[in-house]
């Protein structure tokens, strides 16, 4: 294999070691977990960055913001830069790493199933357990409110855990991938409307929709499946969330399974459904398996379709 070449098929093979990474062992370290880091960063950056006056908030928000994903990115791409120097296997592996870092696949499947253990204790049980997957308020849900809330957190967070650090190191490297990543984790901590992060954290809401836009679409198609009817009602049914991009994957479970996900007051996905039972958990859980599995085929194989292409970059 010449160099040229094997420079082209790193990503690609990074990105199948990263996921087999996180199934195999899952989380890194806390004390080696980048996003524990971002995560850090941004508490830090809160004590800099007030509540009001709202021109205030909105600028020194977004400066915080911006600083936080330039530093993530140009991470990034320092550790790319320390790649290319690297001979085919040592790169795969330094940059498979690193990007098993940004993926929480795993991690994400055993919450939800610890949910579904929790339930099977109790309706208490599993509340106190699906607090650790939703910002909403779980003290007064039913049993099948915590499924519903587990399973649409399962389908919103395919997106964000697994499809778009994988798709924006694809296109982007680890710098791509780091940077999302920030986003994302920004959008958690400051994204909500709360009095403390209403204009302090508009840009980093803001920014998490535009890094979403395809990604999120992209895990809908995967989970929805190839049934006409359901493609066609994906769409309406995504547009009945207030985000415009969690709706996508969230719908597209509820059609896949054929049951209701709702949050109280806010939206209901798929009405005509029936209530999820356990056995809707489990086969949520084997779809989000498949789609992670689709999407590493998918970036794998455009992946050196694209570089294989004459004048497609090293």
């Amino acid at each position: 294999m010449t160099a040229g070449r094997a420079g082209r098929t790193v990503r690609p093979a990074a990105l199948v070691l990263a996921v087999a990474l996180d199934e195999l062992l899952g989380e890194p370290p806390t004390r080696w977990h980048p996003v524990v880091a971002m995560g850090a960063l941004l508490r830090r950056a809160e004590r800099h960055v007030p509540a009001a006056p709202p021109g205030r908030a909105l600028a020194a928000g977004g400066a915080a913001w911006s600083a936080g994903a330039v530093l993530s990115g140009a991470s990034g791409v320092l550790l790319d830069r320390a790649t290319a120097r690297l001979p085919w296997p040592g790169a795969v592996l330094l940059q498979g790493t690193v990007l098993w870092t940004l993926l929480s696949g795993r991690l994400l499947r055993d919450e939800v199933a610890a949910v579904e253990e929790a339930l099977a204790g109790s309706a208490a049980a599993g509340r106190h357990r699906v607090a650790r997957l939703v910002s909403r308020d779980t003290a007064a849900l039913d049993a099948s409110q915590v499924r519903q809330a587990a399973l649409g957190s399962l389908s919103e967070n395919l997106c964000d855990s697994v499809v778009a650090p994988a798709l924006a190191h694809a296109v982007g490297g680890l710098g791509a991938a780091a940077a999302y990543r920030f986003v994302n984790t920004a959008d958690a901590m400051w994204g909500y409307r709360s009095p403390r992060f209403r204009h302090a954290g508009r840009v980093a809401a803001r920014a998490d929709d535009v890094a979403n836009l395809v990604p999120a679409r992209l895990s809908g198609l995967l989970l929805v499946g190839a049934d006409p009817a359901r493609l066609r009602r994906l769409p309406r049914e995504a547009a009945l969330t207030p985000s415009p991009n969690g709706g996508w994957p969230m719908a597209a479970l509820a059609l896949r399974l054929g049951v209701r996900l709702a949050k109280p007051g806010v939206y209901e996905l798929h009405a005509v459904g029936r209530e999820p039972g356990p056995a809707d958990t489990r086969q949520a859980l084997r779809l989000f398996r498949r789609a992670t599995a689709a999407t590493v085929l998918l970036l794998v194989v455009g992946g050196l379709l694209g570089r294989g292409r004459p004048g497609a970059a090293a």
